[in-house]
Order: structure tokens, then sequence, then C-alpha cells
């Protein structure tokens, strides 16, 4: 739905980008962080329905954030979706361990990247 805020955690500047110009042609309010200390201060400050995680941050990773936010009151709720290029056997499953709602591999497919979030904002919805 157009203007839910969507929060794009990457710190490969390339991919923040791609996927910011991509959600904001899809009419969403999108913000960014490049880890995930940038990343708590963002949502200090705005309540995102939906959070794109990479999952190889630099300090703390983005599995490691996922469980901080998932742990909270404030972000139980909040759609997380992880983004990975190191997709090895069984990264799915820690990403899903760790609280994670979904799970996208890198490079990301620009066709398919807003259906898939939509469709995870969708089911919120219903719910």
């Amino acid at each position: 739905m157009a203007g839910e805020i969507i929060l794009v955690v990457d710190d490969n500047p390339h991919n923040l980008k791609l996927a910011r110009v991509l959600l904001l042609s899809e009419g969403y309010d999108v913000h960014t962080a490049v880890d995930a200390e940038d990343a708590l201060l963002v949502l200090e400050r705005v309540e995102p329905a939906l959070i794109l995680m990479d999952l190889q941050l630099p300090g703390m990773d983005g599995l490691a954030l996922t469980r901080q936010l998932k742990a909270t009151p404030r972000h139980r709720d909040t759609i997380i979706v992880a983004l990975t290029a190191y997709a090895m056997k069984g990264d799915e499953e820690r990403a899903l361990e760790a609280g994670c709602d979904g799970y996208i591999t890198k490079p990301i497919d620009t066709r398919a990247l807003p259906a898939t979030l939509e469709r995870h904002l969708a089911a919120r919805r219903r719910t």
C-alpha cells in the first residue's frame, strides 16, 4: 500500500540505492540505514511496517539486530525480511529462527522485490 514505511538496512551503497529507488517508485516511504547502529537511530523516529535487513552488516550483524528488535514490544510485529548475498545451506533457517519473516537473496531481483514485500505487507494487513 502506498505510503507504508519501509526501512532498508544494507552496508552496500549500491544495494541501498537500488532498493530505495525501486521502493520509492512503488510509493513507499523509504528510510535507509548502513548498519545496526544507524538502524536503531532511525527506529527512534520512525516505525516501519517492514524492514529489509541485510544479514552481513559490519559490527552487529542483521541476525543479532533482528533478535534484538523482535524481543521488544514496539518491534515484535514489525515484518523483517532478510536480504543476503551469502546464501548458504541453512542460512534461511537461521534467519527465520532469528525472527525474520522472509528471506531474499542478492542480487536484488528488481521485478520480484516489490511483489514479495507487498505479499508480506498484505498478510500483515489481514491480521
